[in-house]
């Protein structure tokens, strides 16, 4: 627990360097006063939490600290830590995967996101899980995104299912499946293109993918998982709602957290969307993609050690 907590605090250590930074009062001083509430409030829109989260968190602390004028800054980071659990409530969700099988991921997201290097990270996190793992290149579009995820296939000595630049995406799953399903696979990760919210001709391309499968298993793709680059903070929340309202997303993936000190977007993400956040990207190793976990990211956005050890 003490190794995936460190994941966490490494991977966010620009947002809680925000935060320190700009509220150096708040945190690195015994008593609290009401010039350094002002500068966490600061702080907080800062790293992008948001308005109504920025709200409550600062409102329960200034209700603390009228209540006790010997508030310290660690309890303070306690109060925010506490807060992110309630607004966080339900974004961590249970995965069981092969009860279907082989259960398809299906892995959405726009140019840059880091669709096809999570693709790769995912199948790696499943294998060493003990999942019996294959790749599909959905990504006919992109001219180097076959090179790209076979380079990742190789290196993980997973199995990868492509076809040349330009062909059918859609067959491509179909491939995919098939493949899946004669060699017993647990679970088929399906990269697809690239592609803006606001493109219908590419969203369309998406729907036939998702009506191929279902020929062969009406309940696939069982996740639908829209991959957000976390650097772009709460601009991906109309993304993510377009792509939502075209497909039908059962999940997200927060990526690029480790290089942004934006780290509170992630928080904004959920409020407005409800959608469950299965991993987070923590850094450029295949092992930094973790599963999410509010309580590690609640105490690790506030500076705060493990509670558990």
């Amino acid at each position: 627990m003490l190794k995936f907590f460190k994941k966490f605090k490494q991977g966010l250590s620009k947002t809680t360097q925000s935060l320190f930074g700009a509220a150096r009062g708040i945190f690195g001083v015994k008593v609290l006063d009401a010039a350094s509430l002002d500068e966490l409030e600061e702080a907080l829109y800062g790293a992008d939490f948001g308005v109504e989260t920025t709200t409550e968190i600062i409102d329960e602390i200034r209700a603390a600290y009228k209540k006790d004028k010997e508030l310290h800054g660690k309890d303070a980071a306690e109060i925010g830590a506490s807060v992110l659990r309630r607004v966080l409530e339900g974004a961590e969700p249970s995965l069981n995967l092969g009860q279907d099988g082989p259960e398809v991921i299906c892995l959405i997201g726009v140019n840059g996101s880091g669709k096809t290097t999570t693709t790769a990270k995912l199948a790696h996190h499943f294998k060493a899980s003990g999942k019996t793992v294959l790749m599909g290149a959905c990504d006919t579009f992109r001219a180097a995104a076959n090179e790209q995820i076979k380079t990742w296939a190789d290196r993980l000595n997973i199995d990868l299912i492509s076809s040349q630049h330009g062909a059918d995406a859609a067959a491509v799953a179909f491939d995919s499946y098939e493949a899946a399903k004669s060699r017993g696979g647990d679970v088929l990760l399906l990269d697809t293109a690239g592609r803006l919210h606001t493109k219908s001709n590419l969203l369309e391309e998406l729907k036939k993918i998702r009506r191929v499968l279902q020929k062969q298993n009406e309940h696939a793709p069982q996740h639908a998982w829209l991959v957000v680059d976390g650097s772009l903070g709460s601009n991906s929340i109309e993304q993510a709602r377009v792509f939502h309202e075209a497909f039908g997303l059962t999940g997200l993936i927060i990526t690029k957290l480790d290089g942004t000190s934006r780290g509170g977007a992630l928080v904004g993400i959920y409020r407005n969307l409800k959608l469950p956040i299965y991993f987070v990207g923590l850094g450029e190793a295949a092992e930094d993609l973790q599963p999410f976990s509010v309580e590690s990211y609640a105490r690790a956005v506030f500076g705060l050690e493990d509670d558990t050890v």
